[in-house]
């Protein structure tokens, strides 16, 4: 599946089959389900998975827990727009680049 085919797929009322839990939690993050994001992120303690985490986390607007998942996965905090950040978790965990 590359970006613009999951792009697609969220008009949908549920994400595709065989997505990671962390492609999940992006794909009900981009669905306005922000708890339902959260509990996908979490399904797996993988660097995917508080990848995503970190991202939701500071969407929300907490930016101390936001960094503590960053620094879990060994990622430097996000300087991207929220949108920029979506899309570049969403390439990178769909194997674009």
């Amino acid at each position: 599946m590359d970006l613009q085919a999951f792009r697609n797929s969220i008009a949908k009322s549920q994400p595709p089959a065989g997505l990671s839990p962390a492609l999940q939690a992006l794909w009900w993050d981009a669905k306005g389900d922000w708890d339902k994001a959260h509990e996908r992120a979490q399904v797996r303690d993988d660097t995917a998975g508080m990848r995503v985490h970190a991202y939701l986390h500071r969407k929300e607007g907490d930016q101390s827990n936001a960094e503590y998942w960053y620094r879990r996965c060994n990622a430097a905090p996000s300087i991207l727009t929220l949108d920029e950040e979506w899309q570049e978790l969403a390439r990178a965990l769909l194997g674009q680049s």
